[in-house]
């Protein structure tokens, strides 16, 4: 139907726009225009707090907390406790058939824990993700607070989730030790406003952090072990990168953030899975006011929605489209033709901590394991994020002998 074109979508008014011009127009010229919207049932999950919610005055400020917390500064500092993770993530495959994704969604999880909390009790780590874990199960269930429905077990989980925040902030007030994490950066700039912290709004922030941390994560980590499982001189290619930053390495150096700038290959392997893969498939917007856009009225309450996979897979702007081709990216894109982290005022604050997390499990994988897909059955499922079938079973192994022939040191 074109680059803009109207339909509904369970019944409601829907805008579908698929040009880089008409995601420029509502994410980022005229975002005040354009409100974000969420299921209902994600939003009460979640709470109404929580950053991606809002606009305007309150989502500027809080943006700027969470994103202090997501710079390169800041993640340098946390490189050897994300390296720490993922060697500890990795072992536990040893000898075994995975389902790739789970597994990529417990070490996100732990990363963005971490992230948020800094070291954390096991006790307190294991609660977490008990409770976050049923929530979860609730983001896109139908909003029916009913006992034995996975909505009412999902109100239930973050009332739990929200009195361990409780005591965890309230534990930080008493014992007044700094912290360099999230959860701090929330604390005082609550405490800075005057009104106290408000326990709910930073309940709201951690919990979407965690939200947005997780499963994308996850998702674009499984289709990048996906692609380098199907093009084995691909995989050579990566693993002899990574092995030479490897030999770089004296016995027990941690990795630095100095190395992830040296895995250019791995990056742009990392950027074709965004494109092709494309996990933020789009994003819902809904207009404040009437607006009009080249000739188009879009009604005051109508949901408008950029197709970030239209546009990823437009020949226009990437030829051969359905090709996986890392050397795509030696050039860099066309400005709003490659968005795999929204675009704007509200483009995901946390991309780098992504980045960087993939970059360091891949290294380990590929410097000390060898894999092999199991079963044959291809294609995409979706939960709601797009997961090659089955979440990718993997048989993995330790080897002496590495992907690219060399010994490991």
């Amino acid at each position: 139907y074109g680059d803009i074109f109207k339909m509904r979508i369970l019944g409601c008014p829907c805008i579908m726009i698929s040009s880089p011009e008409a995601a420029r127009f509502v994410l980022m010229n005229n975002a005040q225009l354009f409100k974000p919207t969420f299921p209902a049932s994600k939003e009460r999950m979640i709470g109404p707090s929580a950053l991606f919610f809002h606009q305007g005055e309150y989502h500027a400020r809080l943006r700027k907390v969470v994103q202090i917390s997501f710079l390169p500064e800041a993640i340098r500092v946390i490189i050897p406790d994300i390296e720490s993770i993922a060697i500890s993530s990795l072992k536990t495959w040893e000898g075994r058939t995975i389902n790739t994704f789970q597994e990529m969604k417990k070490y996100a999880f732990d990363v963005g824990i971490h992230s948020i909390f800094g070291r954390l009790d096991d006790a307190l780590k294991d609660d977490l993700d008990k409770y976050y874990h049923i929530l979860e199960k609730g983001y896109n269930s139908m909003p029916l607070n009913l006992p034995g429905t996975r909505f009412n077990k999902s109100i239930k989980a973050r009332k739990k989730l929200s009195e361990i925040l409780s005591n965890i902030i309230a534990e930080r007030r008493a014992t007044n030790v700094p912290h360099k994490d999230l959860l701090q950066s929330l604390m005082a700039s609550r405490d800075e406003g005057g009104d106290g912290a408000r326990k709910e709004e930073i309940a709201d922030n951690v919990v979407g952090v965690l939200f947005a941390a997780q499963d994308t994560t996850a998702s674009v980590l499984t289709w990048v072990v996906k692609f380098l499982t199907k093009y084995p001189t691909l995989l050579k290619a990566v693993t002899a990168e990574q092995e030479t930053i490897q030999e770089t390495k004296e016995n027990g150096m941690s990795l630095t953030f100095a190395d992830t700038k040296k895995m250019s290959l791995t990056t742009k392997v990392i950027q074709e899975t965004l494109r092709v893969a494309t996990v933020l498939s789009f994003t819902f917007r809904e207009a404040v006011e009437d607006v009009e856009y080249k000739g188009y009225l879009i009604p005051k309450g109508w949901k408008v929605m950029p197709l970030f996979r239209n546009i990823h897979h437009n020949p226009e702007y990437f030829p051969d489209p359905h090709k996986f081709d890392p050397s795509r990216f030696e050039v860099p894109p066309k400005p709003n033709t490659f968005m795999p982290f929204g675009n704007g005022i509200h483009s995901c604050p946390g991309n780098q901590l992504a980045h960087t997390e993939i970059l360091i499990l891949i290294h380990h994988l590929t410097t000390k394991y060898r894999w092999d897909a199991v079963g044959t059955e291809d294609g995409i499922e979706y939960g709601p994020f797009p997961i090659p079938k089955q979440g990718l079973p993997l048989r993995v192994t330790t080897e002496s002998v590495t992907q690219s022939g060399r010994k490991p040191k």
